[in-house]
């Protein structure tokens, strides 16, 4: 699937959150973006959320090939359709999630869930930010980020998630940075890979679906940035 993602412009403002016009699902639905956006997510109702499976990490390759714009386009959309939504900042490095999603404050995240001992994922998630979705920010980034995401504790969040939500959405840093986004996947059990035309290279692509099969995380289709 192709999508063409806008250059950044303005804000638009709802309660205490400010969201960014990337996010065109909610700031111009009727673009050929959110369109693509939507049959996407079509797709993914029919092959991933009525089939019980309810977690999917959002994976590039390199940095700034789109993983943030199709996994915050995606949340909004799914729970534009009904579905109950968490979309879970999981890149601990530069987290991006916040920049499209504003809080007015800074907010408590996952850093701070995995840090401390017996936290409730609960207590941490941002309810209704939108109707159907939730977020749960980063929290900041965290120089420990690998260390935080390999504990158990992180499986038992998305675990909890799991039960909770319809559908968990988790955007990851990307692969030539980090594992992280690898690990991300592993315990999310179910991937899908962003990349960009001109930019993204095939073979890097191949490389990060390789390396995520042998993680035991199934990737279910690659998405093709065409800007």
């Amino acid at each position: 699937m192709t999508l063409h993602q806008p250059v950044e412009a303005a804000n638009v403002r709802r309660g205490q959150y400010s969201f960014s016009e990337s996010l065109v699902t909610l700031s111009d639905p009727f673009a050929q973006s959110a369109e693509y956006i939507r049959a996407l997510r079509t797709h993914i109702m029919a092959q991933h959320v009525e089939a019980g499976r309810r977690a999917l990490a959002i994976c590039e390759a390199g940095p700034k090939l789109g993983a943030t714009f199709v996994a915050t386009n995606l949340a909004v959309s799914l729970a534009q359709a009904g579905v109950k939504t968490l979309l879970i900042d999981g890149n601990l490095r530069e987290p991006m999630i916040q920049r499209v999603v504003r809080p007015d404050r800074d907010l408590p995240g996952l850093r701070e869930c995995l840090s401390v001992a017996g936290a409730s994922v609960g207590d941490y998630v941002q309810g209704d930010i939108l109707p159907n979705m939730s977020v749960l920010f980063s929290g900041g980034a965290a120089p420990n980020a690998q260390e935080l995401l390999a504990r158990a504790s992180f499986e038992q969040v998305i675990n909890s998630c799991l039960r909770d939500y319809e559908m968990t959405i988790i955007d990851t840093p990307p692969a030539n940075s980090c594992a992280d986004g690898r690990r991300i996947a592993s315990v999310a059990a179910y991937s899908l890979i962003v990349s960009r035309r001109h930019k993204g290279l095939v073979s890097d692509v191949k490389t990060l679906a390789a390396q995520l099969r042998a993680d035991h995380s199934t990737v279910i289709g690659t998405v093709l940035n065409d800007a």
